[in-house]
């Protein structure tokens, strides 16, 4: 029992009748570089779609530090992204990527 709660299914890996894994299509031809990226610098997120995407960057605690939309394929890296190891979710139209991204 999670939290009192029986919403737990063992067949189908449900958890309050939400499925436990992700649906979304994977970004077909996702491409991040630099990475090592450098601080206050510049990201180029490429896809085979090249559609706006949602760009969210998590630091290695989970706490999300930055959060923009990116029109075309350059992303410029804010004063408060430090020198570390984060994590990127991308998303574009219904399909989502997650990546390691690391700033020197």
């Amino acid at each position: 029992m999670l939290g009192g709660s029986t919403a737990f299914a063992q067949s189908g890996l449900r958890y309050n009748n939400e499925p436990r894994y992700s649906t979304n299509q994977s970004i077909e031809g996702l491409s991040i570089y630099p990475n090592p990226a450098v601080a206050n610098g510049k990201l180029y997120i490429e896809s085979t779609k090249n559609e706006p995407k949602e760009v969210e960057l998590y630091n290695v605690v989970g706490k999300k530090v930055f959060t923009t939309t990116v029109n075309n394929r350059e992303l410029n890296l804010p004063y408060s992204v430090n020198a570390g190891i984060y994590v990127m979710k991308i998303k574009e139209s219904n399909a989502t990527a997650t990546r390691k991204i690391v700033v020197k």
